[in-house]
């Protein structure tokens, strides 16, 4: 990191997000407290801020919501190294790890086992997980203008480099098409996600999968990057170009296709690989590798995710596919029919 660009004179210590009292055209470190355990011990959320020399829009970046979740972390440190906060138009504040809990114990959920991106906006009086999410909301998310928040797979399922996002909206399309990413899946859902409690909150956002849990992956991690940079030229918050390179996919929904009983499965397709109805997709065997049944796509789609825990049981997953084709007004709720929302995103 470039340290003269970094306010070294003291780390901030909020009760919630005050831009004006950091200084301009510095990168400020700090934290806000959210929680306390039950030693009473704090649980103080990390914030690095990038205050630009002029005035602009908020950009909020959220990682590690799911505590296994970790290439949002090296993303957000490798953007605010190569970033010139004396150039910046407004601030970009992130937050690298989210669920503290989740980090530290290599899991994905809070410290009451509930899913942080499940319990938004939260609650001013309720479970741990809700008091937490609402203390986010109200004393963090509130003053973005824009928001993105970084995911990846959970264990046993690897991503492409996708982004989900409510297409319908002009400003958050936008957004997932300057992501540059493989495949944009059209989805409102969950609605009580960081996402969508965001945008229910008039704050246009954007989910980026980028990849594998618990590990960092560079080449997603750079092209989570490019995608950030984009949004920023593109609300005119940063001098640079917009880069794309990628031939982008755009699904009107997606959804797992699982098994109907339980064993040892092989899938076939790669990631992005574009696949038929009705084409063998997986293999299912006994414990002596005596096949059971292979199973078909139910559809003409392209590979989002995949399985790769080849122990399985009924009901688990094979592959994410999403269904390529663009949304319009006469389809809009065709993604409540068919979106299967478990703890993936």
């Amino acid at each position: 990191m470039k340290d003269h660009f970094f306010d070294t004179s003291k780390q901030f210590d909020m009760t919630e997000l005050e831009l004006d009292k950091l200084p301009a055209g510095k990168i400020s470190l700090g934290s806000i407290d959210l929680f306390s355990d039950a030693a009473h011990r704090i649980t103080s959320l990390p914030l690095m801020v990038a205050k630009g020399a002029r005035e602009g829009p908020t950009l909020g970046l959220l990682a590690v919501v799911h505590g296994n979740e970790l290439n949002g972390i090296m993303t957000i440190h490798q953007l605010f190294s190569e970033l010139d906060p004396e150039l910046l138009s407004g601030n970009i504040v992130a937050i690298p790890v989210v669920n503290m809990h989740g980090y530290l114990t290599k899991q994905r959920f809070f410290i009451d086992s509930k899913d942080l991106n499940r319990v938004m906006p939260g609650k001013e009086y309720g479970t741990p997980s809700e008091i937490y999410a609402y203390r986010l909301m109200n004393r963090i998310i509130k003053y973005f203008d824009y928001m993105i928040d970084i995911h990846t797979a959970s264990f046993g399922r690897v991503n492409s480099h996708y982004i989900r996002a409510d297409l319908r909206h002009p400003t958050i399309r936008k957004m997932a098409e300057l992501q540059d990413a493989e495949i944009i899946v059209n989805t409102r859902k969950p609605l009580n996600s960081f996402r969508g409690a965001a945008t229910n909150a008039g704050i246009p956002s954007i989910t980026i999968e980028l990849g594998n849990p618990q590990l960092f992956q560079r080449s997603m991690v750079n092209s989570g990057i490019e995608g950030i940079i984009n949004v920023l030229v593109n609300f005119a918050m940063y001098p640079a170009e917009i880069r794309q390179e990628k031939e982008t996919v755009i699904c009107s929904h997606s959804y797992w296709i699982r098994v109907d009983q339980g064993g040892v499965l092989y899938v076939y397709p790669d990631l992005c690989d574009k696949i038929k109805k009705g084409q063998i997709i997986g293999r299912l065997t006994d414990i002596f590798g005596q096949q059971i049944k292979e199973f078909e796509s139910p559809a003409d789609g392209i590979v989002v995710g995949k399985s790769t825990n080849p122990v399985t049981y009924t009901g688990g997953r094979i592959l994410h596919i999403g269904i390529i084709g663009d949304i319009d007004s006469a389809d809009a709720d065709l993604e409540d029919e068919h979106e299967d929302i478990d703890d993936d995103y």
